[in-house]
């Protein structure tokens, strides 16, 4: 089903209630399979992708269909290689289109053995799971660092250990530290350094975690008030010394004029004048938010520059592809430099049909929803496609003072 939204001038205003982080949840989720701990995870994330990975993680099957759930492929490869057994996942059309060849070779040389069962690089895999020897592997560190964040995770369970070389440009950084932060607080003997991650055979130990809020979600809040220029929005659960890398995304959106201040256990959000005209910034260490950076921008009629955007062409969607697209139906003609960069210029195209295709991709429904702001009546498709991350979106948005039916 799709959603229409329109501007309802009656205000509810309030606190908006953020899922839990994804991200957090999941590399905890297998963290705590590994240390078979009965210890609580409280705030777990009730996203697609979580639930996917729980459904594993408590199936007594061998074959798993994680549809759409690429962290759960990515995390779950790695985890099934060291559970003795023979195991089988795929997923959903796109997620058979979505490579993980750099995962499933360094894992292969780690003593894992896994192959592949149709496309050669892509899933579904057929898994012999082991114990895995360990050692030292040179891994490319371009393509998506969850790749890297999978072999860390079992890391500690490996007769030699690991240590990773790191080669080329290191993309998403910030979630490799957040991988190595939550290892060590289950036990983990863990270092990361600028080219190299090392990891000591040490298992990892039951600890009680509570998870927080997650950033990524927050943008399209951030989002609202930069298209609106007006208003504030309060965030619990959010914190100024996250683990999380797209915390980073406060001075960011002050450029846009949107501040953030930090109050106990609250985050307020309050709407001021931009301070750019202009937008040129490097998304290496948050791609996430690409999408939500670009509705505001061009709503704002800000032209911008984005570099580090290269893992946009392998997720849910190609999200470059699609921006391009549906940002045409706004009238906003943007433009790509391979894959490296996404760009407007300030160049404008005649307005299209007010119906933004999702490609099965969560965000870019949600960082298209807050252009009904200057598009009254604008039509989100496939509605359900939020609960990848965010299941109770479209209930947090309405507190916006904007009304979302189905049609």
């Amino acid at each position: 089903m799709d959603i229409a939204i329109r501007f309802d001038r009656t205000e509810t205003g309030g606190n908006i209630i953020l899922p839990a982080s994804k991200s957090i949840s999941n590399r905890v989720l297998i963290i705590n399979a590994l240390a078979d701990s009965l210890q609580p995870v409280r705030n777990l994330s009730d996203c697609d992708d979580t639930v996917a990975m729980l459904n594993v993680l408590n199936s007594n099957g061998s074959c798993f269909d994680i549809g759409h759930a690429g962290t759960a492929m990515r995390f779950l490869t790695a985890y099934l290689s060291r559970i003795v057994g023979k195991w089988e996942i795929t997923g959903s059309a796109r997620m058979k289109e979505r490579p993980v060849a750099v995962l499933v070779d360094a894992l292969n040389r780690l003593g894992a053995n896994i192959e592949y069962k149709e496309k050669e690089g892509f899933p579904p895999l057929i898994i012999r799971g082991a114990y895995l020897q360990g050692g030292e592997i040179e891994i490319p560190a371009s393509v998506s660092s969850q790749y890297i964040s999978a072999l860390m995770m079992i890391a500690p369970y490996m007769v030699k250990g690991l240590k990773l070389r790191l080669k080329g440009h290191v993309v998403s950084r910030t979630y490799i530290h957040m991988t190595a932060a939550i290892m060590r607080q289950f036990g983990a003997a863990v270092e990361v350094g600028e080219n190299m991650v090392e990891v000591r055979p040490c298992p990892y130990m039951p600890v009680s975690f509570s998870v927080e809020s997650d950033w990524s979600a927050a943008s399209y809040f951030y989002e609202w008030l930069a298209i609106r220029e007006e208003g504030e929005i309060c965030l619990p659960g959010l914190f100024a010394d996250s683990l999380q890398g797209d915390a980073g995304q406060v001075k960011v959106w002050e450029k846009l004029g949107v501040q953030t201040v930090f109050e106990t256990g609250v985050v307020r959000l309050k709407a001021r004048e931009a301070t750019v005209k202009r937008l040129d910034f490097d998304f290496t260490e948050m791609p996430d938010l690409v999408q939500s950076f670009v509705v505001a921008c061009c709503l704002q009629g800000k032209p911008f520059v984005f570099s580090g955007v290269e893992t946009l062409r392998i997720k849910e969607t190609d999200r470059i592809a699609a921006l391009i697209e549906e940002m045409a139906r706004l009238g906003f003609c943007l433009k790509a430099e391979g894959d490296s960069k996404l760009m407007w210029d300030g160049s404008r195209c005649a307005v299209g049909e007010l119906e933004i295709a999702t490609y099965h991709d969560h965000r870019m429904a949600m960082a298209f929803a807050p252009a009904a702001w200057k598009y009254p009546g604008l039509v989100i498709r496939d509605k359900e496609v939020v609960t990848k991350s965010f299941p109770g979106y479209w209930e947090q948005f309405e507190k916006l003072g904007l009304v979302c039916q189905t049609v």
